[in-house]
């Protein structure tokens, strides 16, 4: 007799689904048992994900638009847990900071999660969750990245206050290093490659992280249903290298 796989039967909405870490999460997600459910701002994209994907199904969410967050879960109805990996950088120099854009990123990461908490709390079971992603760059400072670490840094404290409001709802937060991801990939392979090598002398393991890496640590919280309120640093150790 076969195990029970350990999402079994189960809904998950990912919202950034369509590429890179949140289409590996929508993959480990699949093969764990559940549905994924992609979601992304391109309804075409997120289709075409959900297309490589045995029964995922695909919805059009814009976390920066509350209507829109209304709107998709209306769409996808109940859901276990609900997994955003959804970001907007503004890596500049303090003296370089555009307003809008400034607000576009925290919008992204920490208001944007705020607002679907607040809609997924009558959506979500009560022994489901919310995965956020916060990020290495909230422990590391460093020149033209204080507003990625600043929004990085925020959802820490998001997590901990809406685990406690939301309960017995479980939330938490993955905060990755460098990953491998395919967002890299526009700097060109050779850029590329010696990024990737520079960051991964880095850390305590000597790489940078993969896709499945975060994907598994993805899995563990969507499982571990005594975790809540946390951020788990998924970064080879580079926070304290």
């Amino acid at each position: 007799m076969s195990a029970t796989l350990p999402l079994a039967s189960q809904n998950v909405l990912i919202i950034g689904g369509a590429r890179d870490i949140g289409f590996a999460i929508a993959n480990a997600i699949h093969e764990a048992g559940a549905t994924p459910v992609i979601g992304a701002r391109d309804l075409v994209k997120a289709r075409e994900a959900a297309e490589r994907i045995p029964g995922a199904r695909a919805v059009s969410i814009d976390i920066t638009d509350e209507d829109s967050i209304v709107r998709a879960l209306d769409e996808v109805g109940p859901l276990d847990h609900i997994v955003t990996t959804a970001s907007a950088h503004h890596n500049v120099p303090v003296s370089q900071l555009d307003h809008d854009h400034v607000v576009s990123a925290f919008e992204a990461k920490v208001i944007g999660p705020m607002l679907l908490a607040k809609h997924a709390a009558k959506t979500v079971r009560p022994d489901g969750s919310l995965l956020l992603f916060s990020g290495v760059a909230a422990w590391n400072p460093s020149p033209g990245y204080a507003v990625m670490g600043i929004t990085n840094g925020a959802v820490t404290y998001a997590v901990t206050h809406l685990a406690k409001e939301l309960a017995p709802i479980r939330v938490n937060a993955i905060s990755p290093g460098i990953i491998d991801s395919g967002s890299w990939d526009a700097m060109g392979d050779n850029a590329k490659h010696e990024f990737l090598e520079d960051s991964g002398r880095a850390t305590l393991v000597g790489r940078v992280g993969r896709n499945d890496d975060i994907a598994r640590a993805a899995l563990w919280l969507l499982e571990g249903s005594f975790v809540t309120g946390e951020t788990i640093h998924v970064d080879g150790g580079a926070r304290i290298a």
